[in-house]
């Protein structure tokens, strides 16, 4: 069955950086678009980005020009390196195939605070 995994959260003052990791089983992971989502208390999940398999990517405006997602297709791997981190990034990391119907994983926390 489809299993999302994800990993790299932690504790960040403003301004510092972290890099989120997704491993992905269970499906063919070239044919899909991968997405990190980001669950805040009181809000709907957001989508911050996303990528094809060939790499181009897109962004939040929240996030562009501080996130930088990325895969490596051989390890059925999808990144997220996050840099000049605020507050309001503060959250529950989440990744996940677009376009397909799986449950979320678990995902990992990222709080931002001095």
């Amino acid at each position: 069955q489809v299993q999302l995994v994800e990993s790299g959260g932690g504790l960040v003052q403003p301004g510092g950086s972290l890099r989120l990791s997704c491993v992905a089983s269970g499906f063919i992971f070239t044919n899909y678009i991968m997405g990190w989502h980001r669950q805040v208390p009181g809000k709907q999940r957001e989508l911050v980005a996303s990528i094809i398999s060939h790499g181009t990517a897109s962004y939040a405006d929240s996030v562009k020009g501080r996130f930088t997602i990325s895969r490596d297709n051989a390890k059925n791997t999808v990144y997220l390196q996050m840099d000049s981190l605020k507050p309001e990034d503060t959250g529950i990391y989440y990744c996940k195939p677009h376009f397909l119907d799986v449950s979320w994983g678990q995902g990992t926390q990222v709080t931002v605070s001095s």
